[in-house]
């Protein structure tokens, strides 16, 4: 028996205690809690944690988060004063409560306790209900639409009409949030049973029902869980002994336990009072678990019954069978679909204004955050967190009040994606094939939309089956998406793409080794001159860029150089003179020897395009008094 005020871990029966009253906990977020407090003091990495945890298994690291999140629901615990867990920005957590040794430990159904039956069955329920809401306490903005899709399916579940909701999005767009406002703004009003399962990448395919298992479990501990278990009991005990509780009838191997029995028993269930399942992170959910899913969508009997289906579509394999049954639900009106797409910037500026309890922003942050995370919440919070680490937003007292404020220039602040997300983006493109990490990485070179044949020419590909590639990336990635088709000047066709955000183009692009992200640069500018040989001039910009972000000064001057006399031949001075500015910028960084003469041409070519800017200027001049006048 651990203690920490006013707590008391009970490792033999796994059970969390406070004031005598039992807090139920899942089993994940137990098992964090008791890592840590079993290793108090000091700091408990999160590759640590992972390895102690879920061995040869990986695991996003989004999911110890959310854990952190329940946990300090459950302890009353402040991130940013913690009493119990200290969060060490990038490193992992430090539990820093002191720790006592006590002997002996608390019976599961405590027996003359201090507070009476009733009173400890109310505050077990509230604390149960806390772990199901794994929610920050600062309200979702901005989701306003999707909330009442769901109220709308919990009104109909209520009145008997069964419903399955699919709440679906990318990675770190807000779903689980949104389900977690849900849970505790509006789904208490239906007075009844609730259930959470998770899934976890790698268990899928090595243990059937897990997410399944893990709702269950909540139920027959929950403050109704003497009914959960007796009606388990009648009419699926197999599924009960799974849980390793008391069964009337001998424990019966996993395959006895059968859909159908389930089935009957949850809808039994739902005939005392409305049941809610939510079952999260579904594209890595095993067949079983699909199929039984299946099974409770298309039964035909009615049931105050409502299943919420977290996932997202990018992150499943491209057959995997949910998203088969996603569609020929929403075909036959049994299911109905919440897509969540990107914030707006009115959202952005209400969700900063509730994370720095501030109602008057720093000029300019708004619409900074928004651009550089695109919307998603996920990025939002982890460029806050990089802006305050690095000091570029501080607080400081004004007239006796504490005021966020800008301390640097947003243009200081492009730099660089934060660390937290690059590693979690990072973690993310581990998970592919060497292929696939190649050929975004080459796609990366060409900034945020990329053509199938630049990414061919950087890796000295075949086009036709690089772009075959690139088309399965874009239909099972959320990494990027199909944005168009170009034809080029020799008549064929090549489709190109997008990055879903700038953030991942930023991470495959430092990802590659300077040496080889130099040459696949050179390999897409002498492309570019070969499809338009005769036209360089054109695409002399284009080219230009490349040949400076592999360091081949020459080229790069040559190709500047190039552009401007297109532009002068265009009659365009102004744009002349930019680029022979530019031309001269980069001839700079030329070795001694060539530098002297590049640098003598460039400085008489640009005088020239400068003096034939200065009559447009006046001609230009004269026109504007002249209307003036007439005005």
């Amino acid at each position: 028996m651990k203690q920490f005020e006013p707590f008391e871990l009970d490792t033999s029966n796994e059970c969390l205690w406070r004031n005598g009253v039992q807090i139920a906990l899942p089993p994940k977020p137990f098992a964090v809690l008791r890592y840590l407090v079993e290793n108090p003091g000091r700091l408990v990495t999160h590759d640590e944690l992972m390895e102690a945890l879920w061995p040869e298994t990986y695991v996003q690291p989004q999911v110890l988060r959310t854990y952190m999140l329940d946990l300090r629901k459950v302890l009353g615990d402040d991130a940013g004063q913690p009493r119990f867990i200290q969060t060490v920005p990038k490193r992992g957590y430090c539990f820093v409560a002191p720790v006592k040794d006590l002997p002996g430990t608390h019976l599961c159904q405590p027996q003359g306790a201090a507070v009476s039956h009733a009173v400890a069955h109310s505050l077990a329920a509230e604390a149960h209900a806390s772990s199901i809401v794994s929610s920050t306490v600062s309200s979702i903005v901005g989701r306003e639409a999707e909330q009442e899709r769901l109220r709308s399916c919990q009104d109909l579940a209520g009145a008997g009409q069964r419903q399955v909701a699919f709440v679906t999005g990318e990675a770190g767009i807000g779903k689980t949030a949104l389900v977690d406002a849900f849970l505790r703004e509006d789904a208490p009003r239906l007075r009844g049973f609730m259930a959470r399962g998770q899934c976890v990448e790698g268990l899928g395919k090595r243990e059937d029902y897990y997410p399944v298992m893990e709702a269950l479990s909540q139920l027959c501990a929950s403050a109704d869980g003497e009914k959960a278990c007796s009606i388990l009991e009648r009419m699926a005990p197999a599924w009960l002994a799974g849980l390793g509780r008391s069964s009337a009838q001998p424990n019966r191997p996993q395959e006895d336990r059968l859909a159908g029995d389930l089935c009957s028993a949850l809808e039994e269930l739902a005939a005392e009072k409305p049941l809610l399942l939510v079952f999260e992170d579904l594209h890595w959910a095993d067949e079983a678990t699909i199929q039984l899913l299946s099974a409770l969508a298309r039964r035909r009997a009615p049931a105050r019954l409502m299943v919420v289906a977290i996932f997202s579509p990018r992150n499943a394999d491209a057959e995997h069978p949910l998203k088969a049954l996603k569609q020929d639900l929403l075909v036959r009106r049994l299911g109905v679909e919440v897509t969540l797409g990107p914030l707006s910037k009115t959202a952005v500026k209400e969700m900063l204004n509730q994370e720095l309890k501030q109602e008057i922003l720093p000029a300019g942050l708004a619409s900074f955050v928004h651009r550089n995370s695109e919307g998603n919440p996920l990025f939002v919070m982890a460029l806050l967190d990089h802006l305050i680490a690095e000091r570029f937003l501080v607080r400081m007292e004004r007239d006796g009040d504490k005021q966020w404020e800008q301390r640097a220039p947003y243009q200081e602040m492009e730099a660089g994606v934060p660390d937290g997300l690059a590693q979690m983006i990072e973690l993310e493109i581990e998970r592919l094939g060497p292929e696939e990490q190649r050929m975004l990485e080459a796609g990366s070179l060409m900034s945020v939309a990329f053509p199938a044949w630049a990414v061919a020419a950087a890796l000295n590909g075949d086009m036709a089956q690089t772009e075959e590639l690139c088309e399965g990336l874009s239909r099972r990635l959320h990494f990027v998406n199909r944005a168009g088709e170009d034809e080029l000047p020799d008549g064929t066709r090549s489709a190109f793409y997008v990055f879903a955000h700038g953030l991942y183009r930023e991470v495959l692009y430092q990802r590659q080794a300077p040496a080889t992200r130099a040459k696949r640069h050179v390999r897409i500018a002498e492309r570019v001159a070969e499809l338009f040989a005769g036209r360089e001039a054109i695409v002399a910009r284009e080219m230009a860029h490349h040949y400076e972000a592999a360091g081949r000064w020459l080229g790069a001057a040559n190709a500047l150089r190039s552009a401007a006399r297109h532009a002068q031949m265009r009659q365009a001075p102004a744009e002349a003179a930019e680029l022979f500015a530019k031309a001269l910028q980069v001839a700079e960084n030329l070795g001694e020897v060539e530098r002297t003469a590049v640098l003598l041409e460039l400085r008489q070519e640009l005088q020239m395009a400068q003096e034939a800017v200065l009559p447009v200027a006046k001609v230009a001049s004269r026109h504007g008094f002249r209307a003036s006048a007439k005005a």
